[in-house]
């Protein structure tokens, strides 16, 4: 029998966080609220959170920093940042920060269970796919172990944030096919929508940073003008 997965709900609007907590009972989910940032970074240095619910305007800590906060961490927490601050520039700070989604308020509550499933769903898929894709994958140096979620180039361990593995790992797994943002999205991200590709450039460029040897002239992870990136697997072909 699976195991009751917990959710943490950070938001200082009462009447929203119980709503969200009836909600979500409802589905068999067992619900934590912390009513203040500071509050909040207590409960998540806890662990053991299958998700995070969480506003960006909060008293004390505010929210992009319990997102950068969280993802700082070993274990993956599947977040959405629910926030009245409902213009592009938050949505995508949000998002570059390692948020998995994001609504604006007001939103319908029946659409924010809706995500937490599709959330929850896609963790599951892509743990069925790293137990059937067991085998380290290897290309000129960079090895990468899906399993302990390890990087290795040159012999020297790669320190990355747990999206930026999950891109490099989708990458590794498909080398020489062209994806174009939207399309990553989809794949890595798990949503494709339109106005959220920046958040690609920043992880892509973050990880070029730390597994090229020159960044500005990258030879693994190339961009195709007109069409988006592709992963090739030596330097022979990042020429050709």
């Amino acid at each position: 029998m699976d195991k009751t997965k917990k959710i943490l709900i950070v938001e200082d609007d009462g009447d929203i966080a119980e709503l969200l907590s009836l909600h979500l009972r409802d589905e068999g989910y067992e619900i934590t609220h912390a009513a203040d940032g500071n509050l909040g970074v207590a409960h998540l240095e806890k662990g053991g959170w299958d998700a995070l619910i969480l506003d960006l305007m909060l008293p004390g800590v505010d929210g992009l920093e319990i997102c950068r906060r969280a993802r700082n961490m070993t274990r993956y927490t599947p977040i959405i940042i629910i926030s009245a601050r409902s213009s592009e520039v938050h949505r995508v700070l949000g998002l570059e920060l390692g948020a998995d989604d994001y609504l604006a308020k007001p939103f319908s509550m029946l659409e924010l269970v809706a995500r937490v499933k599709a959330l929850f769903r896609r963790q599951e898929a892509m743990s069925r796919n790293l137990k059937m894709d067991a085998g380290t994958l290897s290309f000129a140096g960079l090895v990468i172990d899906p399993i302990a979620r390890d990087v290795v180039l040159n012999h020297q361990p790669v320190e990355l944030t747990p999206r930026e593995f999950d891109l490099l790992y989708f990458f590794a797994k498909n080398p020489g096919k062209v994806f174009s943002r939207l399309s990553l999205l989809n794949q890595v991200w798990g949503y494709e929508h339109e106005g959220y590709e920046h958040t690609v450039n920043t992880h892509i460029n973050r990880l070029r940073i730390k597994i090229e040897a020159n960044p500005a002239e990258p030879e693994r992870i190339l961009t195709v003008w007109g069409k988006g990136y592709k992963f090739v697997s030596s330097a022979e072909e990042s020429q050709g």
